[in-house]
């Protein structure tokens, strides 16, 4: 790759979907004038979720308004209330436990592996108790969690399992996409994700007919889909969007070919990144199993300078979890008293992500990397790489290393 003077590159790309505008436009019109007036869990919900099943290898997909409300209606399925304890990561997103509050049940926070930074099976083994349901895995980043060890975690303990892919779409592990380990898994279509959509919306993905017959009717205030206004459980408004469905179908020719962009991006940022982990600045391995590229995220204590640094280059970088989950406010007082979560406490420290997005350019890419591996060299970063860890990513065996997990094992999920 070869770059040009370039000014500026946002980190959200303001041009996700200036290709189907005119696909977009035509696809309103046909929704809003089509004489079933259907705006909402129409035939193109039941054919993207048709394409989805597919796709995945799933029994069932059901589409729902959003990944948290993805989430949310799982819990409710699995009949998760009070009492109930469900482990979370202890880095991640706010919807990872505020779905378990909201569930009125507890959030039991577990530490993160310092190398993938997702949820540690071990420490999460470590907190199963007589109330514990459900383990929640969650993927972070551009790396799937140890899914075959919570399999096999949750299989011996008889607990259920969910998976929180929201942002893996695309990711796979031992040849299994991601979403597809859990009882049930998830992923979100926001704007930013991997299959994204200018609008709001999510899926949920199982092999559990029950459980996905349960997760519709949820999702349409408690109602079957057979008879209208009978309310067989107290239920919620998520429901799909008819136009959104459409665009999706529209887009879906060109996820793999969006998904292998985004994988091009990445590989070449890790190239030019490896020789950065010794001066302690530390990034994910090329390639590897269980890898997604849904975000690009590297690790240094010198956070603020390097994000200072690109912006003054025209680089816009993004900090998505400054705290640990333990740490936020409305999740304080259900955090266990002396708790420590070490791992997610650095993880929130030391990360930034870069820009990745399809439509970026090669110019673009190299003047990204460009301006990182130049950081390096400032007083900024060697006056504070002393004190970085830079065995975190480094270990690159995490990423093919799995857990004793037979084929049939592999069927239940």
């Amino acid at each position: 790759m070869t770059a040009p003077s370039i000014t500026a590159v946002p980190f959200f790309s303001p041009e996700l979907f200036e290709g189907d505008r005119e696909a977009l436009l035509e696809i309103v019109h046909a929704v809003g004038t089509g004489p079933e007036q259907k705006f909402i869990l129409g035939e193109r919900t039941a054919r993207l979720e048709r394409e989805l099943a597919g796709r995945t290898g799933a029994r069932a997909a059901v589409a729902c308004s959003s990944g948290t409300s993805a989430l949310t209606l799982i819990l409710a399925a699995m009949g998760v209330g009070p009492g109930d304890e469900v482990i979370v990561p202890a880095f991640g997103c706010a919807p990872l436990a505020a779905t378990v509050v909201d569930a009125g049940a507890r959030p039991v926070f577990a530490d993160v592996d310092p190398v993938r930074l997702t949820v540690d099976p071990a420490a999460a083994e470590s907190l199963i108790t007589s109330r514990t349901r459900v383990l929640l895995a969650a993927h972070m980043f551009s790396v799937m969690a140890d899914m075959p060890a919570f399999r096999e975690l949750a299989d011996r303990r008889g607990l259920r399992l969910v998976e929180d892919s929201a942002l893996a779409q695309g990711g796979t592990l031992r040849g299994r996409p991601a979403g597809r380990w859990g009882d049930a898994g998830l992923y979100s279509f926001v704007q930013v994700k991997t299959f994204g959509m200018p609008g709001e919306g999510g899926v949920v993905v199982t092999d559990d007919t029950a459980l996905a017959a349960e997760v519709r009717m949820l999702r349409n205030h408690g109602q079957d889909g057979v008879h209208r206004f009978v309310h067989h459980r107290i239920g919620h408004n998520s429901r799909f969007d008819e136009v959104m469905a459409a665009f999706q179908l529209h887009r879906l020719p060109g996820l793999d070919g969006r998904l292998a962009r985004r994988a091009e991006i990445s590989a070449h940022y890790s190239r030019r990144f490896a020789p950065l982990a010794e001066r302690g600045l530390v990034a994910p391995p090329e390639g590897g199993d269980g890898r997604f590229h849904y975000v690009y995220t590297v690790l240094t204590e010198c956070r603020d300078a390097l994000r200072a640094h690109l912006a003054e280059r025209g680089v816009a970088a993004h900090v998505y979890y400054p705290r640990s989950l333990p740490a936020q406010p409305a999740f304080a007082p259900y955090a266990r008293p002396g708790g420590s979560w070490p791992n997610a406490e650095a993880a929130a420290r030391r990360n930034i992500s870069l820009p990745l997005y399809p439509n970026l350019t090669d110019a673009q890419v190299e003047h990204i990397a460009d301006a990182v591996c130049a950081f390096t060299e400032t007083s900024a970063f060697t006056e504070t790489s002393a004190f970085t860890d830079t065995s975190t990513f480094t270990d690159t065996s995490a990423f093919t290393e799995t857990s004793a997990f037979t084929d049939a094992d592999r069927g239940r999920a």
